[in-house]
């Protein structure tokens, strides 16, 4: 029995301080850029996550190359501050050089060294001696390029060129890689297969990365996170998964290209389409007309006269490898004008074939402007 006065051997055992937490290994905290009169960065707060990737996504024009270059420190913020693992390393009061912010850099055609091998360039970085030995043989491992490590960038193919470009980025253990539009200059075949490899290698090494990139497929199949960049802005952050379901705006889910987007008008919460009326989704207060959001996976295609379905035509169709991307308009008169749904559909369509469809709701919608 415990006596009173005398502690217990809990009570006994000091108390241990909580660990401290992780700082992101980026922060952005109203990050401005500005040349002259025109404001190209316009007070962007963003977190990146230690072990995370983010793609910045945006059209020409959107900002993502000045964006990158105020990351890696080849240009400087007129605002804000950019933290690196907690570390200032741009605002009003310091600035700190490219070569020790410690961040991997992946420009767009790689930028190998021509007379160098592929050991060299990617030991090209890192301290000379043991260290350097141990680090390329290291990267050769993780990026699958150990047979090539005495060729010359010239006896590459194009995807094997950006591998070595990654692998002279993570050689130098970097708090964070920055990759600038890394698949643009590679055909589409081999983009698919090459980004899946890219996003394997970033996960085995553990590393931090934020990829730029304009390419809405890249930016959703390889992120964690995708910050959608437009105007200088932050229009909307969060998973792929979230940004495809819910788009903030009718911008967003064109530029992501994730259905058909029509003007028409709403009654009692009900859009009303040349197929039919369907509910919405979201605000109740979008007024008599809205935007909508049809995708195609809510699209139902019958080749048969379906009771619950309205007749339409095909007019267009691209085979997609075991799916038809189909375009259908409303009715069966080849003569009438109308905007084309897009919708998927597992049978081979002609154009010109009359279908039934269905429109499973909910849909999303914004009000029209």
């Amino acid at each position: 029995m415990t006596q009173l006065g005398t502690p217990t051997e809990a009570a006994a055992q000091p108390s241990q301080p909580p660990e401290p937490s992780k700082p992101p290994a980026l922060r952005l905290d109203g990050v401005g850029r500005s040349y002259g009169a025109l404001t190209v960065l316009d007070g962007l707060d963003l977190t990146v996550a230690d072990g995370q990737i983010l793609a910045v996504l945006g059209p020409s024009g959107s900002g993502k190359t000045t964006l990158l270059r105020v990351i890696v420190g080849l240009d400087r913020a007129d605002a804000g501050a950019v933290h690196l693992a907690g570390r200032v390393v741009d605002d009003r009061h310091s600035w700190v050089r490219p070569e020790d912010r410690g961040v991997g850099y992946v420009p767009q055609e790689g930028a190998l060294f021509p007379h160098l091998t592929v050991a060299a360039n990617i030991g090209f970085g890192v301290r000379r001696g043991r260290d350097r030995t141990e680090a390329v043989a290291e990267t050769l491992q993780l990026v699958g390029l150990v047979d090539l490590a005495g060729r010359y960038p010239h006896q590459l193919s194009g995807g094997q060129r950006q591998r070595v470009a990654l692998a002279r980025a993570l050689a130098i253990k970097p708090r964070l890689v920055v990759l600038d539009e890394p698949f643009s200059s590679l055909d589409a075949a081999l983009r698919a297969g090459l980004r899946a490899e890219v996003a394997g290698v970033l996960r085995r090494a553990g590393a931090t990365a934020v990829v730029v990139t304009h390419d809405q497929d890249e930016a959703l199949s390889i992120a964690d996170e995708v910050a959608v960049l437009r105007g200088g802005r932050f229009v909307q952050i969060g998973a792929p998964a979230d940004l495809l379901a819910a788009p903030v705006d009718p911008d967003i889910a064109a530029f992501l290209e994730t259905g058909t987007l029509l003007t028409v008008a709403v009654d009692h919460g009900r859009a009303v389409t040349p197929w039919g009326d369907v509910a919405v989704a979201g605000s109740p207060n979008l007024g008599d007309r809205a935007v909508i959001l049809i995708r195609p996976g809510q699209i139902r295609v019958h080749t048969a006269p379906q009771q619950t379905g309205r007749p339409a035509r095909v007019t267009g169709s691209e085979y997609r490898g075991g799916v038809s991307l189909v375009r259908l308009r409303a009715g069966s008169d080849d003569d009438q004008d109308g905007p084309d749904l897009l919708a998927g559909s597992d049978e081979p369509l002609a154009t010109g074939q009359a279908v039934w469809i269905e429109i499973i709701g909910p849909i999303s919608a914004w009000p029209a402007t």
